[in-house]
């Protein structure tokens, strides 16, 4: 399991309401849990590099789009 890392910056809310899609919705297209989803959008959790390219894949989007340090 990812720590949180104060200076990653995450896109993934903005990017999953811009597909029109729930977090229950990506939760399940990702195989994790509402809340994984949750704690990844408010900087609590870091995915796995598998988690991320999953969800990378259902936003159409890459993984660098998702997630960046400054």
């Amino acid at each position: 399991m990812g720590r949180s890392h104060e200076k990653l910056r995450n896109n993934l809310e903005k990017l999953r309401k811009s597909a029109g899609l729930t977090q229950q919705e990506l939760s399940e297209s990702a195989e994790v849990s509402r809340k994984s989803i949750n704690a990844i959008e408010n900087g609590i959790y870091i995915p796995s590099t598998v988690l991320a390219l999953k969800i990378a894949k259902t936003l159409k989007c890459t993984v660098e789009d998702l997630f960046k340090l400054p």
